[in-house]
């Protein structure tokens, strides 16, 4: 396992700290478990900008890596929505929608992949700018709405604008890559 992936999969175990943290915070008497999840999520964060440049820089891209980093970032970022919508003790929290839109894309990305891999075999998971755009406003938001910033929902609307687009484009390039796989053997 080469340093990106133990990166990841440090981010992938930080998770159940960041939930129980957030689970057991309590205002105003618990505060610090707030900052200590924001902590864990600001952690989470840098590793994961970390964890891609070294693999990127040391060319230890691995096939593990393709899967671990995503994972922890789904995995961190999921979390941070449904608790940040349901945990009634923070006074400001992500509506349901925009963490129904936001889950709802990952549930059909991995849908897609799953149905991508049994027809083709095989799957080229590359992320496009339209998916780092949106972890980019996903993770801002989630941090808006740890530090209760009034004005959290500017970020988690660009955050629910850029998991649409980028929901519709994994979903034309999914179909796209079916339909090369047909045609493909239809030609032999």
């Amino acid at each position: 396992m080469n340093f990106a992936n133990k990166i990841s999969t440090f981010r992938i175990l930080s998770v159940p700290f960041f939930i129980a943290s957030l689970m057991y915070y309590r205002h105003p008497e618990r505060e610090y478990l707030r900052w200590v999840a924001f902590a864990i999520f600001l952690l989470g964060v840098v590793s994961d900008a970390v964890d891609g440049y070294i693999a990127r820089r040391s060319k230890e891209q691995s096939k593990a890596g393709l899967v671990l980093d995503p994972l922890g970032d789904k995995i961190l970022l999921m979390s941070s929505f449904l608790c940040l919508s349901f945990i009634p003790e923070f006074p400001l929290r992500f509506p349901f929608w925009v963490t129904f839109i936001i889950i709802s894309r990952d549930a059909l990305i991995l849908l897609g992949a799953v149905v991508i891999y049994v027809v083709k075999q095989n799957i080229d998971i590359r992320p496009t700018v339209w998916g780092k755009l949106t972890t980019t406003f996903q993770m801002l938001a989630v941090i808006a709405v740890l530090l209760q910033w009034p004005r959290a929902y500017l970020l988690w609307s660009l955050a629910v604008f850029f998991t649409v687009v980028s929901g519709l484009d994994y979903v034309r390039r999914g179909f796209t890559t079916l339909y090369a796989a047909d045609n493909h053997r239809n030609h032999h």
